[in-house]
């Protein structure tokens, strides 16, 4: 109970100090998102703290692996979670998500040093090294067909590509008719 009205109390505070910074965001009542460095797309970082029940008793989940984060590395995203997770510890039984954000804030220049300037042609590199291991594959040749062969072949299916029921029936009385009956093969008993 006590822990709700300091949740509120807190939540309020912050929706106060960050007013029209387009940087914060509050998904709802218990989750909040600052991004970093908003003026190079390759050196960005979005921090999301998720408050549990017990909070501020507790320290709020850090979570990194949202999807404005796919470019970072993922040695970054856990140094900068852990590093977040380390200074909650001394904050814990007070308001700690500003003073958590305003952390990362601080210490964000020193901490993306880490991140390459290129990222993305990391990832190109490695496209094109399996694609041109992909072309040394042979393939196999499909059967030529004339027009008059595939014409013939659809003859012999139906409407969903199915040869017709009873294509490879035995025609009973033409076969008995080939093969005789027994009593016929001696006509002398």
């Amino acid at each position: 109970m006590e822990q709700e009205g300091l949740q509120e109390e807190e939540r309020e505070v912050l929706q106060s100090i960050y007013e029209g910074d387009e940087c914060f965001k509050q998904l709802d009542a218990r989750t909040f998102q600052y991004k970093y460095g908003a003026s190079d797309p390759i050196k960005t970082l979005l921090v999301e703290l998720k408050w549990g029940p017990n909070y501020p008793e507790e320290r709020p989940q850090v979570n990194l692996d949202v999807f404005y984060n796919r470019h970072l590395l993922a040695g970054l995203k856990a140094k900068v979670q852990q590093l977040v997770e380390t200074e909650a510890e001394q904050y814990l039984g007070m308001s700690m998500t500003y003073s958590l954000f305003e952390f990362v804030k601080e210490r964000f220049e020193e901490l993306i040093e880490e991140q390459p300037e290129h990222a993305l042609e990391l990832e190109v590199d490695k496209l094109s090294v399996d694609v041109q291991e992909s072309l040394g594959a042979k393939r196999e040749k499909k059967e030529q067909l004339t027009k008059a062969q595939k014409r013939r072949q659809w003859n012999r299916l139906d409407a969903k590509g199915e040869k017709p029921r009873g294509w490879d029936w035995v025609d009973i009385v033409k076969h008995l008719s080939q093969t005789g009956s027994k009593e016929d093969g001696n006509p002398g008993t």
